[in-house]
């Protein structure tokens, strides 16, 4: 038998379903070495599929993996049921209080951001990448978990590996976006080199998540780009040249 490839898991979500997947623990060969398990990196998909069953079997053994093709927005989907992985929505959140599926997010960089309220029984997972932060896929996360009887106040969230602020430099354009939006989101940019600065994208979401009512957020500390051997980067694999790039999974489920 396989061993269960690593993953990382949160406290704030204590006994739900989840984990945080890096790289490791998987069939794929170089570039993808080893749990691939993003379509878009054009991979061959029986070895996408090997991977995305050893990570259901580490985490809901039986369960169904679900994915959204995501398209960095807001859109959140409400999965009450499965469907096929070649016929999935466009969208980058979803929500369920179904047990048996497993909400599975994409990222290399981005951040992945898992849901839930143990009360009512109701998960969710978003894809966060700035576009879809900055546009409030958080914000419409809650609002769909909320459809399905979760209580705002109850919900807890976790903020897996992402790129963090010392990896992650941008322009003065990218910037004066966040500044347009709100004065105040200043706060997460550091001065880089000239004309250039450092974004902390897990802290806006973070903020984000605080703003919306959520009372209880942790963020896994660990920096996809900067850990190289344990999360893929696409940022990474741009500064390095390199053919391509893997995408990590995170997923929750009931």
């Amino acid at each position: 038998m396989n061993a269960a490839p690593p993953f990382a898991r949160a406290g704030a979500l204590e006994d739900v379903r989840h984990g945080f997947f890096g790289r490791r623990g998987g069939v794929s060969p170089p570039p993808y070495d080893s749990l691939n398990t993003g379509s878009g990196s054009g991979e061959d998909e029986a070895v996408l599929a090997e991977n995305r069953a050893r990570i259901v079997a580490a985490v809901a053994p039986g369960a169904q993996l679900l994915n959204v093709y995501q398209v960095h927005g807001r859109d959140c989907v409400i999965a009450e049921q499965g469907w096929p992985h070649n016929d999935r929505p466009q969208a980058d959140a979803m929500a369920t209080a179904t047990p048996g599926l497993l909400l599975g997010i994409l990222t290399a960089d981005c951040a992945p951001v898992l849901f839930a309220d143990r009360d009512a029984g109701v998960v969710g997972a978003a894809h966060a990448g700035w576009h879809g932060a900055l546009a409030g896929v958080t914000d419409a996360t809650i609002a769909a978990m909320e459809t399905l009887g979760a209580a705002r106040a109850n919900i807890v969230a976790a903020i897996g590996p992402t790129i963090a602020r010392a990896s992650y430099e941008v322009d003065a354009a990218f910037r004066a976006r966040f500044a347009d939006a709100d004065p105040a989101n200043d706060r997460f940019f550091a001065e880089g080199a000239s004309g250039h600065a450092q974004f902390d994208l897990p802290g806006y979401v973070a903020h984000r998540l605080a703003a919306a009512g959520i009372g209880r957020i942790e963020i896994i500390d660990h920096d996809t780009y900067a850990m190289d051997g344990a999360y893929y980067s696409y940022r990474r694999a741009t500064h390095r040249g390199e053919p391509g790039y893997g995408r990590q999974l995170s997923v929750i489920g009931l």
